[in-house]
């Protein structure tokens, strides 16, 4: 577990920004966890394994690849404002400090023993910091960049539903619902790793960035003077998909039984509310075909439509609710996917 004590002026500084750089980050852990990546990222796995494979300006992202749970935060720091570009965050990384990486060192190596990966950035911090630099760019242009422009819009779609559930409900509700394996019980917010650890964050800003390379995975970095990061699995992993969500336990599927298996996924995914587009890509399915499922869920009242600015949102009424707890909760099917460099265990 890694328990996370917040005081009140931190948890009411409570923020949500999306990291370009921690998705292509959190990509290369998921590289790193499995030899095959499970769905939805296997073949977009293929096709990045052979970019690090066949590209030589991405040899120094192999670092990636060896450091420990626990690694100092320069390597993916947080991001400063709440939409940045990749390209912000690169720069960010280049002018890192001399003094930021020494302070992070001495965090996780108080001995001085660097790792022999590691200490290129203690004796030529420039060079070192450039040459990472690099290869980040070379690899997002090949593996990240095709994708960038649908996994945007599902985290805006994310960040949009996140911030208007903390304006309307407060930090409290948002935490108490925003992961599976997020636990908030005042004043601690526990994520559930097989790692031990516990932080304590006096008068900072608590950040909770969306990843959908996460796959479940969560990560906390504490580094930053000011602010505790926060990762999760954001909605929309599906748009990495080239085919269908593989079915388990389709003959036990009640809802599905009941009200067909894409309205049925509909009605899960409705747990939080959502937009047409972003159904659309969090199921892999063509938007014609969400908008045919909501006109009949809407039609039987299980389903409620609500105007958010010039989005329509959908959700769950009262007795769609009902459905999906009562009926829908042993189908084993999971809508999203199975870091923030601290911790990316899952």
């Amino acid at each position: 577990m890694i328990r996370i004590e917040l005081d009140e002026p931190t948890l009411s500084r409570t923020r949500i920004a999306i990291s370009p750089l921690g998705e292509l980050v959190c990509g290369l852990y998921l590289l790193r966890r499995h030899a095959e990546a499970p769905w939805p990222y296997t073949s977009w796995a293929v096709r990045a394994r052979e970019v690090l494979r066949t590209e030589p300006a991405t040899a120094p992202l192999a670092l990636y690849f060896q450091l420990p749970p626990s690694s100092p935060d320069f390597l993916d720091p947080v991001p400063e404002t709440a939409l940045p570009t990749f390209a912000e965050q690169l720069d960010r990384l280049r002018a890192t400090p001399a003094e930021v990486i020494a302070e992070q060192f001495a965090t996780y190596h108080p001995d001085g023993d660097l790792p022999e990966f590691l200490r290129p950035f203690r004796d030529d911090r420039q060079a070192a910091l450039d040459r990472l630099a690099g290869g980040l760019a070379a690899y997002w242009d090949a593996a990240i960049a095709p994708h960038w422009p649908a996994m945007r819009a599902a985290l805006d779609e994310e960040v949009l539903l996140r911030a208007r559930a903390l304006a309307a409900d407060g930090p409290d509700a948002l935490l108490a619902r925003l992961h599976d394996r997020i636990r908030w019980e005042p004043p601690v917010l526990t994520l559930v790793k097989p790692l031990d650890q516990s932080h304590v964050a006096v008068d900072k800003r608590l950040l909770l960035v969306p990843l959908i390379f996460s796959r479940g995975a969560l990560t906390c970095s504490t580094d930053h003077p000011d602010v505790v990061m926060v990762t999760y699995q954001s909605r929309g992993s599906a748009l990495l998909a080239e085919t269908p969500a593989p079915v388990t336990r389709a003959q036990t599927d009640r809802l599905a039984i009941l009200v067909g298996r894409g309205r049925a996924a509909v009605l899960r995914a409705l747990t939080t509310p959502a937009t047409t587009s972003a159904l659309a890509t969090v199921l892999g399915l063509a938007p014609s075909t969400i908008s045919e499922h909501l006109s009949a869920l809407l039609a039987a009242g299980v389903v409620h439509r609500r105007r958010a600015g010039r989005r329509v949102l959908y959700g769950l009424e009262p007795a769609g609710t009902a459905l999906v707890s009562l009926i829908g909760g042993d189908s084993g099917i999971s809508l999203g996917g199975d870091s923030g460099i601290s911790e990316f265990v899952s």
